[in-house]
């Protein structure tokens, strides 16, 4: 289920179809902020023919990524007239590819497991894929590079590699917890994954479609465990330290790695991480032969599946229109209108794919219940990123190089802290085609730890900002180098692009350039999907089951299936087989 902030993460537990030739596409993460000039032809502000079709739909899903394409995909696969629509020429959001020069770059998400997982217990992407009739190709993969203060090690997944890291680096009392913890958590996925994400709907429907359908698993899953185990499975909705309480876990190195990856994953450490979440990690990585996976061809391949099994079954998606307002009447959400001022109608519904906050900026202030307002305003936020995507020459650079490095630098100040954990993706050592022969393409970033605050306000053109862009992107120059040896010069790349949080806000649409809502598990729980607006839902990183891509894929989902009738979704289950 991997995805979190690796897959930035995205959770993430984990996270497009166009036409595009060469230079027309656009370098939505870097552009404005690179540190060579690259031409990029300007979007245009108003398409020709922006819809395929008439503008107008059952269901307009506003925002195209991948919680907004898997509730388009399956509303269309459950034969609703949907209309996906997109600011940007490119869909996908933070899960969008794009090109520069001859180099295919991932916006966000890169490390990801459960594509090839089929029935209940899969991932949550992989059944709307299914859904859909599509699948992925990918590569696989067992382990990763740790660069620690600790020292540094290839970390394999599984049940017994690992142990063998924790005897080297740490001692044998962290093998001694770490087995400990392992014991004490894996009986508790059988409850954790008894229940198909797909099966969820917002509505009283779901006694029918969860919990009288999967009823039995559920108790037999409870029988196995044992009083002891059941009682620990309460602890699901908790916050993971709870449990970590619980097995009376001390050891400081099995707590910062359970740290860093509750916050990899969820976009906070393991005292607000959701008990349920992270154990659903922990039986996808530390299970028997398990495996991590690229989608070969790039994050693009997960898109291009999404929105093929959009059209398949009818969907449309419509790029360059942004999305100035939705429009309500007579307190329902009926439809948008769009920046050039064409207006779209929803018969049904309108979903946001936005966050929480742009979707507040969409409504009509006059209409939102003011607790509703409050409440949004309140939420607090995770903070930004900074991004790195390089290009360049194999030579001299290890054969053996590894798609995933981490690098932390301090334990003590927390994998929260700004400038401390950078993450570090090279998908051409999987994926040979997003570079050219004996080139590398590599993405590192600060996992949303950068602060907005020393950013906000700058202009993009200033030396000022120019400064602080240089200052605050060389830990990751240093990651880099550190990852790739001796033999990498900085100066012999042949693409340098630089983002920082203004770029995440401008070209993501993302409020504060946020990485989502800094929830914590026991103190407040992610919004559902509806909303004080009638006819009005959202689905994404702003509501349950929160941030990442197995979660996001879930959440859209979720609003797909509250849209139509209980014995359409129980049909729909029925076809894929949970």
């Amino acid at each position: 289920m991997a995805s979190g902030a690796l897959v930035c993460c995205l959770q993430g537990p984990q996270f497009l179809s166009r036409s595009r030739v060469g230079r027309s596409r656009r370098v939505v993460s870097a552009r404005g902020s690179s540190e060579q000039q690259i031409s990029v032809p300007k979007i245009p502000k108003k398409p020709s023919d922006p819809f395929p079709g008439k503008p107008e739909a059952d269901v307009i899903v506003i925002g195209s990524g991948l919680g907004g394409l898997c509730c388009g995909g399956l509303l269309a696969r459950y034969k609703q007239d949907v209309l996906v629509i997109e600011s940007h020429d490119i869909p996908g959001g933070a899960a969008h590819s794009f090109k520069v020069k001859d180099y295919k770059f991932d916006s966000g998400p890169s490390l990801f497991s459960g594509f090839q997982s089929r029935g209940p217990q899969a991932n949550p992407l992989a059944q709307v894929l299914d859904a859909l009739g599509e699948s992925i190709p990918c590569a696989s993969y067992d382990s990763w590079m740790v660069y620690i203060p600790e020292g540094e090690f290839s970390s394999k997944i599984g049940p017994t590699e690992f142990k063998k890291d924790l005897e080297k680096y740490a001692s044998l009392d962290s093998v001694r917890e770490w087995q400990k913890l392992l014991d004490g958590i894996l009986p508790l996925s059988t409850a954790a994954m008894a229940l198909p994400p797909l099966a969820i709907r917002g509505d009283l429907g779901v006694l029918s479609t969860a919990a009288l359908r999967y009823a039995p698993s559920l108790v037999n899953s409870f029988i196995k465990m044992g009083p002891q185990g059941a009682l620990g499975a309460t602890k699901l909705l908790r916050p993971f330290s709870e449990i970590m309480d619980s097995l009376a876990l001390k050891d400081p190195f099995v707590r910062n790695w359970i740290d860093l990856l509750c916050f990899l994953l969820a976009g906070v450490k393991s005292n607000g991480a959701l008990s349920a979440e992270i154990v659903y990690m922990f039986s996808e990585w530390y299970k028997p032969g398990c495996l991590l996976e690229y989608p070969l061809h790039g994050t693009e391949a997960i898109v291009e599946a999404l929105v093929r099994g959009l059209r398949k079954f009818g969907g449309r998606i419509a790029l360059n229109s942004h999305v100035e307002k939705i429009i309500v009447e007579n307190g329902r959400a009926t439809g948008v209108k769009l920046r050039s001022g064409q207006i779209i109608r929803a018969k049904k519904a309108v979903v946001s794919n936005a966050s929480m906050w742009d979707t507040l900026n969409m409504l009509p202030q006059d209409v939102i219940p003011s607790s509703y307002q409050n409440s949004v305003k309140s939420t607090p936020q995770c903070e930004s990123f900074m991004h790195l995507h390089l290009a360049f020459d194999a030579k001299n650079i290890p054969e053996d190089l590894q798609i995933h490095h981490i690098v932390v630098n301090d334990w003590s100040r927390g994998v929260d802290a700004d400038q401390n954990v950078v993450l570090i993706s090279i998908p051409s050592a999987l994926s040979k085609d997003l570079a050219p022969p004996g080139k590398h393409v590599l993405h590192a970033y600060t996992p949303g730890t950068e602060p907005f605050s020393i950013w906000e306000g700058l202009d993009r053109r200033s030396s000022e900002y120019k400064k602080l862009k240089a200052e605050r992107s060389e830990v990751m120059w240093r990651a880099v180098e550190r990852a790739l040896g001796p033999g990498f010069n900085r100066d012999d790349c042949e693409v340098k692009l630089v983002g920082t949080p203004l770029t995440h806000q401008r070209f993501l649409r993302r409020n504060r350039g946020t990485y989502g809502p800094a929830i914590k598990a026991g103190e407040a729980t992610f919004p559902g999907h509806s909303t004080p607006i009638p006819q009005l839902f959202c689905c994404g990183d702003s509501t349950f089951p929160g941030i990442g891509v197995p979660a996001v894929a879930a959440s859209g989902a979720i609003v797909a299936n509250s849209l139509v009738s209980v014995s359409e979704h129980s049909e729909l289950l029925d076809a894929i087989g949970i």
